[in-house]
């Protein structure tokens, strides 16, 4: 038999997944160990595990895969075929819809009469107290992306504007702000984006308490302590206007105690999600809510409450260890806004994560 591992690495489905499949009742593993809950699966499922992850690269729903492997090892074919033939119309229809609004929007873009403006200027030299830039960029790492296809977002921004140097990094589905005290900068707003190795080796020259010189020259960036110095080009393209990004209606807000929220999400209830993005792969989701008396509760299956939030377990870890407080706030809006994890001391500095919508 194949364990879960063996079953995720020949079968092309992540370990995750599996486990989503088997809650689904879509692909259950022929023993699980009544002790440690492993799954074990037999050769012949391999078969079912590299179908199932075609069929899901394809985007084919969940309902109509359990029909495709109902009938796959049948006489009969027809139902199978039929549902690949429907499948395969709906993304012809769909792709061809697509094609016509983003001709449009390009169209649009073509003929945009107000260009935007670059804010990047050709000279800025600043001075930043190290401990505040190297706490600043603990804060937003986490959110930068790794996406190929998104160049402008695989590095963090350092938004220059009077004394403050905000720098902030999202790569679509989670997005972090702080920002640092700044002198000497007595120009107009800059901006510039810089590349995730080149901002990881400016960290590592923080370490000491004194300034740190920072300097924007066109498309380089430069950052000096004492007799250390790195330096690189910058990204080269415009990040998004983020300050629309981040006002948010008031939501309720919690006090959380960040070791014991952790505890509660790392051994508590999760649910999976089945959805295209971040790689197509599910997920495990964390579903909670802010009760009347603004405690927060991480929900079970079964709680279907209308103002649950279910957001990326991992995203949510993520952002409570670049929070780096021993207390936190969450600011919770509707169930669609995104949620806010912020400072108690410094309210400048804090993630949003986009909610996921719950299956059911």
């Amino acid at each position: 038999m194949r364990s879960i591992g063996e079953m995720a690495r020949d079968g092309g489905l992540s370990v995750s997944a599996l486990r989503f499949y088997d809650r689904a009742g879509v692909l259950v593993p022929a023993w699980v160990d009544p002790v440690s809950g492993y799954r074990w699966y037999e050769p012949e499922q391999l078969e079912e595990a590299r179908l199932l992850a075609r069929l899901r690269r394809a985007g084919m729903p969940l309902a109509d895969i359990r029909l495709v492997l109902a009938g796959w090892a049948g006489a009969d074919t027809d139902l199978v075929r039929g549902l690949l033939d429907a499948h395969l119309r709906r993304l012809e229809l769909g792709l061809s819809d697509a094609r016509s609004e983003f001709s449009t929007l390009r169209a649009l873009l073509d003929h945009r009469e107000n260009p935007m403006t670059s804010l990047r200027t050709a000279a800025a030299r600043l001075s930043v107290p190290a401990p505040e830039l190297a706490a600043a960029l603990d804060t937003v790492r986490f959110a930068a992306s790794t996406d190929a296809e998104l160049p402008m977002l695989g590095g963090i921004l350092f938004d220059i504007e009077g004394e403050e140097l905000h720098v902030v990094a999202t790569d679509r589905y989670r997005m972090a702000v702080a920002q640092a005290r700044t002198t000497g900068h007595g120009g107009p707003r800059t901006q510039v984006v810089v590349p995730l190795p080149l901002a990881d080796a400016m960290r590592a020259l923080l370490t000491g308490e004194e300034a740190v010189q920072l300097a924007v020259d066109d498309d380089h960036v430069s950052l000096e302590t004492g007799n250390r110095q790195t330096a690189g080009q910058s990204l080269g393209h415009e990040f998004p206007d983020y300050r629309r990004l981040v006002h948010l209606p008031a939501g309720r807000r919690a006090h959380v105690a960040t070791a014991t929220f952790r505890q509660a999400l790392e051994t508590g209830p999760v649910r999976a999600s089945e959805t295209r993005e971040q790689d197509g792969e599910p997920y495990d989701l964390s579903v909670f809510r802010v009760t009347e008396n603004g405690s927060v509760i991480v929900c079970d299956d079964g709680d279907d409450d209308q103002n649950n939030v279910a957001v990326n377990r991992e995203f949510l870890l993520h952002a409570l260890t670049a929070g780096a407080r021993d207390e936190l706030i969450l600011e919770l809006g509707a169930p669609t806004a995104p949620l806010a994890i912020r400072r108690p001391d410094d309210e400048g500095a804090f993630s949003l994560l986009m909610p996921v919508r719950l299956e059911n």
